[in-house]
């Protein structure tokens, strides 16, 4: 079955779906959509995916978008190491704690989002900046106290089985420094994320080991 990811170094959410496919040892090649160059607006990549975003999974000539929506796919094809777990709560649970990063974080601190305040608003590349990391920041607060309050988490978020939302986690903690957002405050969503990024399938997903990163001293 062929198995096709198409990625870019700098996408938090690619790299929480190259971390799944790791994660579960799924076989795949990663077709680079540099965001940079606008590869994401080609003719080509436009037919796959006219939203213009990454990642995009073709899994057999099948293509699906959105990073959560590949998650749930990749865990119901490839069943081996599971990603959510079987009790209907612990599973709405790793859905919402995912989504805080997923749905309501990561999309405000995009490339397009960011250059969209410069275009439009003038904003330089230091308010780009603050404004990303105000709402990593707010990301952060959020997640912490939900595991905190919800009293789920173990080694990872629930307990000690890896799940989606540990992969989302970790996406946004590499997110946030990148950006040198105020990761202080949250010191369980840290001990979590620095677990899972240990797991060397995982590990090796991390952005900044991908072609094309910049080398950081």
């Amino acid at each position: 079955m062929a198995v096709t990811l198409y990625g870019f170094w700098r996408s938090l959410a690619a790299f929480r779906v190259r971390a799944a496919l790791n994660y579960k040892g799924v076989a795949f090649e990663e077709k680079i959509i540099d965001l940079a160059k606008g590869d994401q607006f080609s003719a080509s990549y436009h037919e796959l995916n006219p939203q213009h975003v990454i990642p995009l999974l073709d899994h057999d000539g099948k293509h699906i978008t959105q990073s959560l929506a590949i998650l749930e796919y990749i865990n119901q094809i490839w069943p081996n190491n599971p990603l959510l777990p079987q009790d209907p709560y612990q599973q709405a649970y790793v859905r919402s704690i995912s989504q805080i990063t997923i749905a309501d974080t990561h999309p405000l601190v995009v490339p397009r989002v960011r250059n969209y305040l410069g275009k439009t608003f003038g904003q330089d590349e230091n308010s780009q900046t603050a404004w990303a990391q105000h709402w990593l920041n707010l990301g952060s607060q959020a997640i912490e106290e939900r595991l905190v309050n919800e009293k789920l988490f173990g080694k990872f978020s629930l307990g000690d089985q890896i799940t989606f939302a540990d992969l989302a986690l970790a996406s946004h903690v590499v997110g946030a420094r990148i950006f040198k957002a105020d990761l202080t405050q949250a010191p369980t969503l840290i001990a979590i994320v620095d677990q899972v990024l240990a797991i060397e399938s995982i590990g090796k997903a991390h952005p900044l080991k991908q072609p094309g990163a910049p080398q950081l001293s």
